[in-house]
């Protein structure tokens, strides 16, 4: 058995974000530790307003790799083009 604390990742989200960024990865026992020790790293000065942190071993990932099967468009999938569509002269250029 391990003797070493899980790895958390860090997201904070800043004062003027609206999203979460990752900001890195620390050990902790447990994830309210991880909020504290990620507080006390990556908040020095007061730039944070939420802190997420997530047990590395519970994010899954796609492969570099499969890129391309993953995000190319699917041709046959004519609704995910939406070129079809009439755009009334009052909506104007989008």
């Amino acid at each position: 058995m391990s003797k070493e604390w899980p790895l958390w990742e860090i997201f904070i989200r800043g004062q003027h974000g609206m999203s979460h960024r990752h900001v890195g990865s620390l050990h902790a026992p447990d994830a309210e530790m991880a909020i504290n020790n990620a507080r006390d790293v990556y908040t020095r000065r007061n730039e944070g307003v939420s802190i997420w942190v997530v047990e590395a071993k519970n994010i899954s990932a796609s492969a570099p790799s499969e890129k391309g099967p993953l995000f190319d468009p699917s041709n046959d999938k004519v609704y995910r083009h939406p070129t079809f569509f009439d755009i009334p002269e009052e909506v104007g250029a989008m």
